[in-house]
């Protein structure tokens, strides 16, 4: 007969509720870093992140990105806009793309790694949503000006949910890089599980 200290945690009954805590605090923690960040943000309309992010960072790239696919567009930007004959676009706060960013964010800050591997995850992450946002901003751009209905739908429903998803699917893999070793080996198949 085994005593307690051989069991395997996760096998032993209680464990799953342990679990279960555990995933309701992070789940906690990141709803409130979330809110946080949010917060933070909105206390920021008018500021000079607002305009460093949307105006300069976010505008003038896309505008710039717009310029090298279709240089007979010649898109300007002006603050929070993108202006060009046949129609541009305007980058509203929110429209952004930073409450991705947020989201990664909060999902860095509550699953187990180095705080090496949250920051490494974080400048990449910020990249990646980056990257995904400026796409999303240049699809909005050509879809306005070739059909309303078409950039209704990418605007309020597909072009945010790819993002999402795609974000989640960049956490996901970086969770499986960076995770702790003690939980690799817990991931990992048990004796008693293994065939």
């Amino acid at each position: 007969m085994k005593n307690d200290s051989s069991v395997d945690p996760e096998v032993r009954p209680g464990a799953r509720f342990v679990t279960l805590g555990k995933l309701i605090r992070r789940a906690l923690i990141f709803v409130l870093v979330f809110m946080a960040l949010q917060s933070a943000w909105e206390a920021s309309r008018g500021s000079w992140i607002e305009k460093l992010w949307i105006h300069d960072l976010t505008v003038r790239s896309a505008t710039a990105l717009i310029n090298r696919i279709t240089p007979e567009v010649q898109a300007v930007p002006q603050a929070a806009r993108i202006v060009a004959t046949g129609g541009g676009l305007n980058v509203l706060f929110g429209c952004e793309g930073i409450d991705v960013v947020f989201m990664l964010a909060a999902a860095l800050l509550v699953f187990p790694m180095s705080w090496r591997m949250r920051l490494v995850g974080m400048g990449f992450g910020l990249l990646w949503v980056f990257m995904l946002s400026q796409l999303r901003i240049v699809a909005l751009f050509y879809a306005f000006r070739a059909d309303q209905a078409l950039f209704d739908l990418m605007h309020t429903t597909a072009a945010p949910l790819l993002m999402v998803a795609l974000t989640g699917l960049y956490f996901h893999v970086w969770l499986q890089h960076a995770a702790e070793p003690a939980d690799r080996a817990l991931s990992r198949p048990t004796a008693l599980e293994t065939p």
